[in-house]
């Protein structure tokens, strides 16, 4: 029998399924009745018996209390300013059950109570609900609020709010109640949704002029947070220089004369140089325009009719109506915040089609063909008319150049380039229009010419320093960049940039990856090289150049693998904007922006 020992027992664990909730159910009800209470709450003329260790368990501020050696670790009787009754008595009933009813009532008080009293948890859920509730006349005072007890993810959806619904909020109460440094917060923000600078200047001279004899000496500091070189040049004068606290403020007519000398630029020939750029000269997202991609070819090879726009807004690429005929390597821009696709390849077939699309309405319309059917053409708008350069079929390469009259909806021929160029890139700089490298016979170009309208004339500029063809090209700043490309077949991720006032070209910061048949437009002070082909595969990626900082980063990619497609900057009014990414948001089933 001595060889029979008993084995110990295993462990084992026991649990009551909602035994917690039982209990906690039972201090609540002893709460009801005053049961085994170890401390009294007083706040206004209420006296809440309640239990020091489930106050300490859901709040830190509790906690320390009751566990240091403070003084009210010892007092029967706690006394508490600042929170009312009812708020204090909902407080506690939540410290017991984990349950409060939230309306826009007692939200805000809450919000007061459970911050000072650090109930995190409830304090969060306050701040979910008043961000559900934001609306114009309300999201600049929750933002006050939010902020002055430190709940910073409510600050930043009320700024959200408040930049998106600028205009509707600037008519409201609150606004001309604001603070100035708020103000200023806001109207130095890039994403504020404005459709033009007029709505902030309007917006900052109702603010000062709600109370202008304390608030006229504060206009200097905001004035130089509102972008006036990007206001009309009638309105300009008109308004702003016959405003008698803009006059009579030097530091106002300093900011004046910067407005007014951008201006100058624009219209004259004054050397870039001369160009003043600042954060002023940059126009804010909502009015920077948007980016359209259309057709090109993928990994099948066949051509595509498919387009797609980018918001710098929203920062992602939303599709819209295919086009009629499908292109590849096929001309594209905008002229009065319409989308022309003109000529390329489809179905073993060149094309000297024309299509219009409207963004206001998300059709196509055909318009009269080109006297040449080609691809690899350039397409350029010159204020007016636009102008197909180049381009090439099967056999040969084009010098001829065709002139668009958009009103007439007739093609007519000009003068012819010094150069056949096939797979060309142009640009508008100045009123003058440059033809960027492309592709003569089998072997890439490197030299470029620029043409006068006025003149009919095309003349040699100075030659880039790689040759070049199907590589994008954007102006910025008074610069032309020509971007990527092919030379001879092989992709280039160089990036070169021309001053035309020394006629010369100089490289700037590569792109992580070669790319030809990319395209390239430009928002604010960024360049954005688009698609591509890398020697291997077909590129949905996007790149993204900073022109002040010389440096490259990804961008959001596009939604087909893509090559030889026509991209252009569009002009778009917010509202515009807003309604057709609201439109494609809800037929994707995604959320709205707002």
């Amino acid at each position: 029998m001595g060889d029979m020992l008993i084995e110990e027992p295993k462990e084992s664990t026991f649990e009551v399924p909602g035994m917690l909730q039982t209990s906690f159910n039972k201090l609540f009800e002893f709460l009801q009745k005053e049961i085994l209470c170890d401390v009294v709450i007083q706040t206004g003329n209420k006296a809440i018996k309640c239990h020091r260790n489930v106050l300490a368990s859901c709040s830190p501020y509790f906690q320390a209390m009751f566990t240091s050696s403070l003084a009210e670790s010892k007092q029967n009787v706690i006394t508490i300013g600042d929170i009312d009754e009812i708020t204090m008595e909902m407080l506690i009933k939540f410290a017991y059950t984990a349950k409060v009813d939230l309306n826009a009532s007692n939200a805000q008080a809450l919000l007061h109570a459970s911050s000072v009293l650090q109930f995190d948890c409830l304090a969060q859920a306050c701040c979910d609900f008043m961000s559900s509730q934001l609306h114009p006349t309300n999201c600049l005072g929750i933002r006050e609020l939010a902020q002055r007890f430190g709940q910073l993810s409510l600050v930043k959806k009320s700024d959200s709010y408040t930049k998106y619904n600028f205009r509707k909020i600037i008519v409201e109460d609150e606004f001309i109640s604001i603070s100035a440094k708020h103000l200023e917060e806001i109207i130095s923000s890039e994403d504020l949704f404005v459709d033009n600078e007029v709505e902030v200047y309007e917006a900052v001279m109702l603010w000062v002029k709600h109370d202008v004899n304390k608030r006229k000496d504060l206009l200097p500091k905001l004035l130089a947070k509102v972008r006036l070189p990007l206001l009309p040049l009638a309105y300009l004068r008109m308004y702003v220089e016959s405003d008698s606290l803009v006059r009579k403020n030097l530091e106002c007519r300093d900011l004046l004369d910067e407005a007014r000398h951008y201006q100058m630029w624009q219209v004259s020939h004054l050397p870039t140089a001369h160009l003043p750029v600042t954060e002023r000269t940059r126009p804010r997202k909502s009015y920077a325009g948007v980016i359209f991609c259309v057709g090109g070819r993928g990994m099948n090879g066949n051509p595509f009719s498919s387009i797609e726009f980018y918001s710098w807004f929203h920062n992602k690429w939303i599709k819209l109506k295919d086009m009629s005929t499908s292109r590849r390597h096929v001309g594209c821009v905008s002229a009065k915040g319409k989308i022309y696709a003109v000529g390329g390849f489809a179905n073993d077939t060149h094309l000297s089609s024309a299509e219009q699309f409207d963004p206001a309405t998300n059709k196509w319309s055909e318009l009269a063909s080109m006297s040449i059917p080609r691809r690899g053409l350039g397409l350029c708008s010159m204020g007016g008319p636009i102008y197909a350069v180049g381009g090439l079929d099967n056999t040969l390469f084009y010098s001829i150049v065709e002139r668009y009259d958009i009103n007439a909806d007739v093609w007519s021929v000009v003068s012819s380039m010094n150069c056949a160029r096939g797979g060309v890139a142009v640009v508008k700089l100045k009123g003058l229009m440059y033809a960027l490298g492309g592709n003569s016979g089998s072997v890439s170009l490197k030299t470029c010419e620029v043409y006068d309208p006025h003149l009919d004339k095309w003349t040699f500029i100075s030659s880039m320093n790689q040759c070049r063809a199907g590589a994008g090209a954007v102006v910025v700043d008074g610069f032309i960049y020509v971007i990527g490309g092919f030379e001879n077949n092989v992709p280039l991720n160089s990036v070169e940039k021309y001053d035309p006032d020394s006629n010369k070209w100089s490289f700037v910061s590569p792109m992580k990856v070669g790319r030809g048949g990319v395209g390239a437009a430009a928002l604010g002070r960024y360049i954005y090289a688009i698609g591509g082909h890398n020697a291997t595969h077909y590129l949905n990626t996007v790149e993204i150049y900073d022109v002040q900082n010389d440096r490259w980063k990804s961008g959001p990619v596009i939604s087909d693998y893509r090559a030889g497609a026509g991209v252009t900057w569009c002009s778009m009014g917010s509202e515009l904007l807003k309604k057709l990414v609201e439109n494609c948001s809800k037929n994707s089933k995604e959320e709205s922006f707002e």
